[in-house]
């Protein structure tokens, strides 16, 4: 099992940039709208730039394994807030499903920061280098 830690490594990253990949690119696609959604449940519209650059630019990082403690730390507290400001709606099963996966990736996320990306990354690249 040993010599296929880097392969499970590389495609743990890879599933978890899968998420928050699309998920900046749709926002930006989407600009007014998520604007929108995002004041419609209190939260000021003017942070979304800020949202934008950590899904994109931290599952970008995640994906290449560059910085990956530093973007896993920021994508883990940025699924903390949005689980509770966006999803935690007791009532609502679909929603609190949704709280829950954001609890749960969070925590796949703090496995990054304890661990790093592993042995295909550009942050072990760059610590031989």
């Amino acid at each position: 099992m040993e010599k296929l830690n880097p392969v499970f490594d590389l495609v743990g990253r890879i599933f978890i940039a899968l998420l928050f990949i699309p998920a900046g690119i749709g926002k930006i696609n989407s600009y007014a709208g998520t604007q929108g959604y995002m004041e419609s449940v209190g939260t000021p519209g003017i942070l979304l730039p800020l949202v934008i650059l950590v899904e994109l630019g931290g599952g970008i990082a995640i994906l290449l394994g560059w910085q990956t403690r530093i973007a896993a730390f920021l994508l883990a507290g940025f699924c903390l807030v949005s689980a509770v400001l966006f999803h935690y709606h007791p009532a609502d099963q679909m929603q609190m499903t949704n709280f829950i996966k954001n609890i749960a990736l969070a925590g796949g996320l703090l496995f990054l920061v304890a661990n790093g990306a592993g042995a295909w990354s550009l942050d072990r690249w760059r610590s031989r280098v």
